[in-house]
């Protein structure tokens, strides 16, 4: 169980992405202590985030969107038109054969990977930031992996590749809006035990979400775009 901070920075919270995995455990975490939230899955299937409403269904809603369907988000963004959020973070991401070099990715497999890791997130970016309180927080997740002077070791590259563009969007997201009170985050989660992680990882999700969601709040107030890491450490671009 978290620990319910003494004052919550961020009250009134929107997830993209949080049917499970480490959406799931964000919002979560969120409920846990105390937040109001707004998280979506991207169809209508049942998932274990329809299970916190056992617990949660007065603070906890449910909404259907698939990000990659630009109609969805503009539809998702009209039904919540009249909602102010202190937090938006958009969890979304795929991984595509490990082993596969630029050499070997077909062009609909890169594009896929592009298009549900970088174009998609920044999207959903655009079209709910207006939604975000003048000084609340937009939150989008990234990876380590993005970081271009980190990559010493190579591998992943398709991965690496889309994470790095995603962290470049947000860059331009954020110098087209110089000046404004907003807290920008690329949040980096570590290798987690997910299904996209794998049992190999080096974190179970208690260990990483907790304190990535810790350091989310510690940012609130802070304008400006930051990359970091799970513990709030800065990575490098």
């Amino acid at each position: 169980m978290t620990t319910t901070p003494a004052i919550l920075p961020n009250k009134d919270v929107l997830i993209i992405g949080a049917s499970r995995g480490l959406g799931l455990a964000i919002a979560q975490t969120y409920l846990e202590r105390g937040a109001r939230v707004v998280a979506t899955a991207r169809d209508n299937s049942h998932t274990k985030l329809h299970d916190l409403l056992m617990r949660w269904d007065a603070r906890l809603k449910i909404e259907v969107v698939d990000i990659n369907f630009p109609e969805q988000v503009a539809a998702l963004r009209t039904r919540l038109h009249d909602r102010t959020f202190d937090l938006v973070f958009v969890n979304a991401g795929v991984k595509n054969d490990d082993r596969e070099t630029i050499a070997d990715v077909s062009t609909d497999e890169f594009v896929r990977v592009m298009v549900t890791n970088a174009l998609s997130p920044l999207r959903t970016v655009e079209a709910f930031y207006e939604l975000v309180h003048p000084d609340g927080t937009i939150g989008v997740m990234s990876s380590s992996q993005g970081s271009v002077a980190n990559n010493t070791n190579g591998g992943y590259e398709v991965y690496r590749a889309s994470k790095a563009a995603l962290n470049t969007l947000m860059r331009s997201f954020a110098a087209r809006h110089a000046g404004d009170r907003r807290t920008l985050l690329l949040m980096a989660p570590g290798w987690v035990k997910t299904d996209m992680g794998g049992p190999a990882a080096m974190l179970t999700i208690d260990e990483s979400i907790p304190k990535l969601v810790s350091t989310i709040d510690a940012q609130r107030g802070k304008p400006g775009l930051q990359y970091l890491d799970y513990q709030g450490r800065t990575i490098p671009w």
